[in-house]
Order: structure tokens, then C-alpha cells, then sequence
């Protein structure tokens, strides 16, 4: 569904991603995995046209991602962000239904508040939180938010950036949980960045790792333990040793 051949980014002399080659299919969950500022996040935004590469394709169902209609292209896709980024000034039900009051899918006002409570039921928070502001939710409450804002407008791809930070391992793994259970009813197309190897665990169906600005290893997620790729099996199992250069 999605395609990256030869992509490359940089940002003055630093070249983060290096001709990245990479292949999602459709209604499968890719996680990317590798170290902190190794270009993941990059990565995505190179697909949302965010930020836009300097050079190779990136292709969504064969059409280039820099062509066409702008609008049309962003309302196939949903986000869950890894600060939440809910807005403080809006309510929660709001914030869920931010898309649907807006542009080309703008749904009556009642419809928009409908379809919001219906989407903080799907994640596990009741009618109740609806009125309340960002603020007077915790963390794990706040993330569930913004899933339930990723999935509001049925889009076919979501992005999960760093999907559990910041949360305690119970609440990762529930939110882990929720993630695979609405991927799967969806049908949709996603794509995951983390670092925690839980979750890689829990949402992946294919996984890839991205070092030294190109994707080393690619796989299926029961693939992951018995690649003799000796980054992969470092990166996995946290040891200090290894081809990755651990700052000391």
C-alpha cells in the first residue's frame, strides 16, 4: 500500500535517512524500530509530506505522495501522537471530533459529539469524560483520547508515534491491546514507531529496523528472534555490546 524507494533526508549536514527502502502492505501493522534520533520519526513525516524528501519515491496505493490532492490524501489517514497533543482548550469530546467539525468532512455539530463518545466508549472511557478538559485526565486517560481521535474519521492508515511513553506497563499494555484490537477491526493499514520491544511484541505484524539513516532488517514479527542480523539482536535485547555504538 505504501512504498519507499531510495528516500533520502537531511536537515544541513546531518543525513538522517540515507535511501531508505521499505514496503508496508495493505491491512498489515508495520512497526519501525531503532535507537533515539536514528530517523524514525522522520520517516513518518516523509509520508504525511510533513517534511518533504530530498530525494527517491514514497507511494501510497502507486501514486506519488507529493502529487494530487492535498486535502483528500490527508483524510485517509489518522494519528495517534506520542505527547498525546490533545488541545488544552477544547474539550474531550472536542479534541476526538476535531477532524469531523472541520473541511471536507465536516459532520452537524450533534453528529460530531455522536460519533466522539461513540469512539471514547471503543478505547474505554465513558460519556462522563466527554465534557472534562485534556487537564483533568491522566496520562493513560489522555492517550486513550487521542486514539479514540486517530480512529474518529475511519481512516484507512493510522500512525502510532512512540504509542506508550510515558505510561506505566500496565496502561502500555492496555493501550497495546486496544491497538491491535482496532487495527484488526478496521482493516486499516498501520505503522508503529517505538522502541519499547513490548509493544513491537503486541502490535506487529512485520517489523523493520532503520540504522544508519537505511532500513537494516526487515521481517515478519515471528521472524524478529532468529535473524542472525547482530543489530537487530542487539537493538533487542538492550546489550551495550555490539555494532551499535552505545553513547558512554
Amino acid at each position: 500500500m505504501i512504498e519507499l524507494q531510495g528516500v533520502t533526508k537531511s536537515f544541513g549536514s546531518n543525513h538522517v535517512l540515507r535511501g531508505v527502502d521499505l514496503t508496508i502492505p495493505r491491512g498489515q501493522s508495520m512497526v519501525v524500530i531503532g535507537g533515539s534520533g536514528t530517523g524514525k520519526s522522520v520517516l513518518l513525516k516523509c509520508i504525511l509530506g510533513l517534511v518533504h524528501h530530498d530525494g527517491g519515491t514514497i507511494t501510497l496505493d502507486g501514486a506519488d505522495v507529493t502529487q494530487g490532492d492535498r486535502d483528500a490524501f490527508l483524510a485517509r489517514f489518522g494519528m495517534l501522537f506520542q505527547g498525546g497533543a490533545l488541545f488544552d482548550s477544547l474539550t474531550i469530546w472536542q479534541n476526538v471530533a476535531f477532524r469531523l467539525m472541520r473541511g471536507a468532512l465536516k459532520r452537524p455539530k450533534d453528529e460530531a459529539r455522536a460519533i466522539a463518545i461513540e469512539k471514547l466508549r471503543r478505547v474505554g472511557l465513558s460519556p462522563d469524560v466527554a465534557d472534562l478538559f485534556p487537564a483533568e485526565l491522566s496520562g493513560g486517560m489522555q492517550k486513550r483520547v487521542g486514539l479514540a481521535r486517530a480512529i474518529a474519521a475511519e481512516p484507512e492508515i493510522i500512525f502510532f508515534d512512540e504509542p506508550t511513553t510515558g505510561l506505566d506497563p500496565i496502561m502500555a499494555g492496555v493501550i497495546n491491546d486496544l491497538i491491535r484490537e482496532i487495527v484488526t477491526e478496521m482493516g486499516a493499514t498501520a505503522i508503529a514507531i517505538t522502541h519499547d520491544m513490548t509493544s513491537v511484541r503486541a502490535i506487529a505484524d512485520r517489523v523493520a529496523m532503520i540504522h544508519g539513516g537505511k532500513v537494516r532488517w526487515t521481517g515478519k514479527i515471528g521472524e524478529l528472534d532468529t535473524t542472525p542480523d547482530p543489530y537487530v539482536q542487539q537493538f533487542i535485547h538492550g546489550r551495550a555490546e555490539g555494532p551499535i555504538e552505545a553513547l558512554r
